[in-house]
C-alpha cells in the first residue's frame, strides 16, 4: 500500500466516526476553527496578526495598533470567504471557474478593488521560486481549462485527491495578481466541505511553509505530485483527528 492510499484508508475511517457525531461542531467550535484557519492561512502570506489579534479584529471589530489596515482587511475577508465556501458546500453548489472568481473577489475586497474577482493582465514572478507562471494572454484559456476539469475529469479522483490537485493547479497558474494562495486553499477545503471532509488548515509556522513551497516546487518543476497530495492528505487526516479530539470522540 502507497503512503497516499494509507492516508486515505486512515482518513475515510475518521470520516465514518465523524459522520456518526453529526452534527460535528456547535457554532463556537465552528468559529473558533474558522479563526484559526484564517490566521494560518494569512500566516503563510506574510499577515502579521496574531491568533488573538486576528479573532478580535472578526468577531470583535477592533483595531489592532500597529497593524496595516490591509492586515485587518485580509483577516476580515478571509473569514468571510470561509463562510461563502461553507454556504456553497452546504446547497451542493457547482465549483466552477465562475466561483473560483468569486472567492478571489472576496479575498481581495476592499484590498485591490481594480484586481478583486479578475485575471492578471501583467506578468508574475513568485518571489523564491524558479517557477515562472503562465503569461497573462495565457490565463483565460487555462482557467477555462482547469474549470472544464474542477465540473469534469476531476469528479473520478478520491474528493482528498481532487481537493489537493485543484489547489495545486490553481496556483501553478496563479491567474491573478494577488491572493493566488488564499484563494487555492479556499478552494481545496470548498472541495473537502462539500464531500464531507472538515477544513485542512495548513500552518504558517516557518517549517510547515517551508514544506508546503518545496512541495509546490516539485510539481512546477519536476511535474511530479506526489509529495502535494500526500502533505495535503497529511493535513486533512489531522485536522479531523483534532475535530474528533476536540468533540470527546477521539
Amino acid at each position: 500500500m502507497s503512503e497516499l492510499d494509507s492516508l486515505l484508508a486512515q482518513i475515510d475511517g475518521l470520516k465514518t466516526r465523524l459522520d456518526a457525531a453529526r452534527p460535528l461542531t456547535s457554532e463556537q467550535l465552528q468559529q473558533a476553527l474558522d479563526i484559526e484557519y484564517t490566521y494560518e492561512s494569512n500566516r503563510i502570506e506574510g499577515n502579521t496578526l496574531t491568533l488573538r489579534e486576528t479573532d478580535l479584529v472578526v468577531n470583535k471589530g477592533l483595531t489592532v495598533g500597529g497593524k496595516s489596515m490591509r492586515e485587518h482587511l485580509e483577516a476580515i475577508n478571509h473569514y468571510e470567504a470561509i463562510l461563502y465556501i461553507r454556504e456553497l458546500a452546504a446547497k451542493g453548489a457547482t465549483l466552477d471557474e465562475r466561483e473560483v472568481r468569486n472567492v478571489h473577489a472576496l479575498v481581495l475586497r476592499g484590498i485591490d478593488r481594480e484586481n478583486a474577482g479578475r485575471y492578471r493582465n501583467l506578468p508574475v514572478m513568485i518571489a523564491g521560486s524558479r517557477h515562472v507562471p503562465p503569461q497573462p494572454w495565457a490565463v483565460p484559456k487555462l482557467m477555462e481549462d482547469y474549470g472544464l476539469w474542477l465540473t469534469g475529469e476531476s469528479l473520478k479522483l478520491h474528493p482528498v485527491v481532487r481537493a489537493a490537485e485543484a489547489h495545486e493547479r490553481l496556483v501553478t497558474i496563479h491567474p491573478f495578481i494577488d491572493g493566488n494562495g488564499r484563494t487555492a486553499r479556499l478552494v481545496m477545503n470548498l472541495i473537502l466541505l462539500a464531500n464531507g471532509y472538515v477544513i485542512a488548515n495548513i500552518p504558517g509556522d516557518t517549517d510547515s511553509r517551508r514544506a508546503y513551497y518545496d512541495a509546490l516546487e516539485r510539481v512546477n518543476l519536476e511535474g511530479d505530485k506526489t509529495d502535494f497530495i500526500n502533505l495535503i492528505a497529511g493535513h486533512v487526516l489531522h485536522a479531523m483527528q483534532i475535530l474528533l479530539e476536540r468533540l470527546g470522540v477521539a
